[in-house]
């Protein structure tokens, strides 16, 4: 059982996205029917399987991204919905693939496509889900574009075999940690905001703010993710609470802790982490842990410095409703689950 943190200041009214949710609403419904359309094949596994975790209630923040940047820069095509709809994709192959490697039951509070088809499925209809978000990046005819989301593609799977190769080792920094969510998360929170404006031919230091602006929501997100795996209830996650702990992945919250525990305290994060050795009660300890070295709450303030970077990000931009709601995006990712 987890422990709730505070992760707003009382009586101030609560960040959403509706905002975002408002202005980008025409265009991401043309994005759904994309997605529901690309999704389809005469394979009749793959649909299956596709619209299982299409449907199962995600928030379609990146591709939203992308549709309020393209909107904010003065894009008039049909463009920026090819590409939200292959950034959706991009992020739905990921945590297909992620469930087989993370050994995971659940995904969105709903049974994980692995559970229910297996392993070799999942893995199968994610790279068809990504050979359809780059033919669509094909047919969006920016090179750019399609540099920018390709590489993005790179960066996650190394950030990915990067996490492998990290896991249940408690030498894990928190420098190591960065690379980590950089690589996995904020790589398409970043691709994702900076195509916006390549579509919509805007400046470079339009690009730079949104690649700045995607690259540090996507931190912050992540950190709120891992402070809340051990701070949060599973409704809020979609998850079991302890997932991170259970698969012995070093998060910022383990990782602070670690290093600021007594030699009694660091064998016990190596039984759990490293050996897998957990009895009942452990999960509890870990929690009693952070909290006496305060690390879930270090990792929330960590979160708010990466938010004020991407809020500073679009500082150079006049003031607008895009802006205000960009900018009340970042206010939502740090407050969830409050």
């Amino acid at each position: 059982m987890g422990v709730v943190v505070p992760l707003e200041e009382p009586g101030k009214k609560k960040a959403s996205i509706d905002a975002l949710v408002d202005l980008v609403r025409d265009d991401m419904e043309s994005v759904n029917a994309l997605i529901l359309a690309k999704a389809g094949s005469h394979v009749e596994l793959i649909p299956e399987i596709a619209r299982h975790l299409i449907s199962s209630g995600g928030k379609r923040l990146r591709p939203m991204l992308t549709i309020a940047a393209a909107q904010m820069c003065g894009y008039e095509g049909d463009g920026h919905v090819r590409l939200a709809a292959s950034v959706e994709f991009m992020h739905t192959a990921t945590l297909l693939h992620d469930d087989v490697v993370d050994e995971s039951d659940m995904r969105r509070g709903k049974l994980a496509a692995r559970m229910l088809w297996g392993n070799q499925a999942s893995v199968l209809v994610g790279d068809y889900l990504l050979g359809q978000a780059f033919r669509m990046m094909v047919e969006v005819g920016s090179m750019e574009a399609l540099d920018i989301l390709s590489a993005a593609s790179t960066v996650i799977a190394e950030g990915e075999v990067l996490q492998l190769s990290a896991a249940k080792n408690m030498a894990t920094t928190e420098d190591e940690y960065l690379a980590v969510i950089r690589a996995k998360t904020a790589a398409l929170f970043s691709a994702a905001a900076e195509v916006g404006p390549v579509v919509a031919s805007g400046s470079k230091s339009d690009q730079a703010a949104f690649r700045s602006y995607g690259t540090n929501i996507g931190l912050a997100f992540q950190m709120i993710d891992d402070a809340l795996d051990y701070g949060g209830n599973s409704k809020m996650l979609g998850k079991d609470v302890g997932d991170d702990f259970r698969e012995g992945k070093i998060t910022l919250p383990v990782v602070l802790a670690y290093r600021r525990g007594t030699d009694s305290e660091r064998e016990y994060w190596r039984r759990v982490m490293e050996r897998g050795d957990i009895h009942d009660g452990d999960l509890e300890h870990a929690i009693e842990l952070m909290k006496k070295y305060g690390t879930i709450l270090d990792t929330l303030d960590r979160a708010r410095h990466y938010g004020a970077i991407a809020r500073d990000a679009l500082a150079p931009f006049p003031d607008s409703v895009h802006k205000s709601a960009l900018l009340e995006t970042v206010d939502f990712c740090i407050s969830r689950g409050h």
